[in-house]
């Protein structure tokens, strides 16, 4: 049997039990059937047998995202970004929101993502009369980049139902000045239930998935977990759009609405869906359901005050009894289960939930997660290892938020994503970027894991730095052990889906600092070469 494609000539990082290093690499197919050096090659190649000359360059397995929105990046890029270059004040944002109302109806959504008051030169969010200013014929968003928060216009106040006496939801707050009037601030579950209100069409839901996929793919992700819909709906449109080719990377889908997020789960239980319903391209993953808020807003649940408000602990969303019921039914009926939870507070409460679940219905491997989990101290960890919890760090927040990190929460920076303590208790910690809060790159992710300092240079937290070998592992077979993949993807081993990812230099040579500056070459997934950085993107 000849192999259809063969890369030479690499640094082949395997991620096998060995973390072997070699040289080449046979695909046949979609499936991975020759690993070894140029020489074991040979009997894998004829007339037909593409060959690539990686020239020394770096061949990993394909990326798996453990903790990203597809929806809501796709959908942001429809929209006004304030991470733009050239936005470093409201008056920025304000003009381009401006420029776009022009152009649309009235009654037309504006929206804008990625807003962060601490990036922008008043230090402040804007108020519900300066979007005012701007239109009172068009409902105008500007979403806060860890999408926990919004602030609208009182024209979208109208169109939302929400006035002077709404009650506040549980688990979030419609914010009001002091004379009680409406700020046009929504926080936390106050700013999920409007997703439904400021949802696209499905033919632009459609459109921004396929954006979204593009862009994944070229940054070399093969797959990910996604973690929640804006609402149930796109949940459908996400799977249709892998079912007609819309999307190439491989989703493990978690059961997550935010406009609704327990009837959605219930309603998933109900039909019968359990975790592994699905294929290789879409599968149906965790239920899941928040519990706290936002590390950078801050909104999270601590033990102990915010270093910057002794006041503050944060935003709970259930209580323990409910949080137990909710996910101990979705373990029940077979759904692996998680939540996210950001704070010590929350990830213990999350940890209680597991352990009752456990104990109440045993079953052998069920891989309970915790997204995020933020603030992870010693005590945790323990509980974490005993339970088989995989957590799903992110620390590429640190190259964007850092410094709000040390200025939130102060020495607990030492236990945030803390991926040196995960490894060194054995347990197996799989990295999310969490787009579109943060850079959705891979490589980005790695260098912040490996390095841990802030876009500013501040180190934060720097004794929970990783090799890269141990950061490219929980970017790869962590990600796929996760999702129960273990033995289909994650590595380059025979027999293992051909999803590789090759970049443009050796990432185990390069200066640990200049890791965020290597780019991707190539993207397979399958078998199939989806993108080449020469060729730009790869659409047959």
């Amino acid at each position: 049997m000849l192999a259809d494609l063969v890369f030479l000539n690499g640094q082949v990082i395997t991620v096998d039990e060995n973390n072997r290093i070699v040289e080449a690499v046979a695909v046949k197919g979609n499936q991975i059937v020759a690993v070894g050096s140029n020489n074991e090659m040979n009997s894998w190649i004829g007339d037909q047998t593409e060959t690539i000359d990686l020239q020394g360059k770096s061949l990993l397995p394909g990326f798996i995202d453990s903790h990203l929105h597809l929806s809501a990046y796709g959908i942001d890029k429809l929209g006004i970004s304030c991470k733009a270059p050239h936005i470093q004040s409201l008056q920025d944002i304000f003009d381009d929101v401006r420029e776009k109302a022009s152009g649309l109806p009235a009654g037309k959504w504006v929206r804008a993502w990625g807003f962060n008051e601490t990036k922008i030169a008043e230090q402040r969010y804007p108020t519900r009369e300066e979007l005012d200013r701007i239109s009172t014929e068009h409902p105008i968003i500007i979403i806060r980049a860890c999408n926990h928060i919004s602030v609208v216009n009182s024209k979208a106040l109208e169109i939302l139902s929400l006035h002077k006496d709404t009650p506040n939801p549980k688990g979030g707050m419609i914010e009001r000045n002091g004379e009680g009037e409406l700020t046009g601030r929504l926080i936390e579950t106050a700013h999920f239930q409007i997703a439904k209100e400021v949802a696209y069409s499905e033919e632009e839901m459609s459109h921004a998935l396929s954006l979204a996929s593009l862009d994944y793919v070229a940054a070399g992700i093969t797959s990910i977990h996604d973690a929640g819909c804006n609402d149930s709906d796109s949940f459908r449109v996400m799977h249709q759009a892998v079912r007609n080719g819309l999307v190439k990377v491989r989703i493990y889908a978690m059961v997550c609405s935010l406009d609704s997020p327990e009837q959605f789960l219930e309603s998933m239980i109900a039909a019968g869906m359990a975790t592994g319903v699905g294929d290789d391209r879409f599968k149906i993953g965790p239920a899941k359901l928040f519990t706290d808020g936002s590390s950078s807003g801050p909104t999270i649940a601590t033990r102990k005050p915010y270093t910057s408000n002794s006041e503050d602990f944060g935003i709970l969303y259930y209580t323990q009894e409910e949080l137990n019921r909710r996910l101990g039914e979705a373990h029940r009926k077979g759904f692996q289960i998680t939540a996210h939870a950001q704070g010590d507070r929350a990830i213990e409460m999350v940890l209680n939930c597991i352990e009752a679940a456990l104990q109440e219905y045993p079953r052998q491997d069920a891989r309970p997660r915790i997204e995020h989990a933020g603030i992870s101290e010693p005590d945790l960890l323990e509980r974490m290892k005993q339970l088989g919890v995989v957590p799903i760090p992110n620390p590429a927040f640190f190259c964007e938020y850092g410094e709000g990190y040390v200025h939130n929460y102060g020495e607990r920076v030492n236990h945030m994503y803390p991926l040196r303590d995960f490894f060194e208790c054995g347990i197996v910690a799989a990295i999310g970027s969490d787009s579109p809060v943060t850079d959705y790159r891979p490589l980005i992710g790695i260098h912040s894991a490996v390095n841990r300092t802030s876009n500013q240079g501040q180190e934060i937290g720097t004794n929970q730095t990783v090799s890269v070998l141990e950061a490219i592992r929980a970017y790869t077979w962590n990600g796929a052990y996760a999702s129960f993949d273990e033995h289909r993807k994650g590595s380059i081993e025979v027999g293992k889906l051909a999803d590789l990812v090759v970049l443009n230099d050796r990432i185990l040579d390069v200066a640990q600092d200049k890791i965020k500056d290597i780019q991707v070459q190539i993207t397979m997934i399958d078998g199939e070469l989806v993108y080449h950085r020469e060729k730009e993107m790869i659409t047959s």
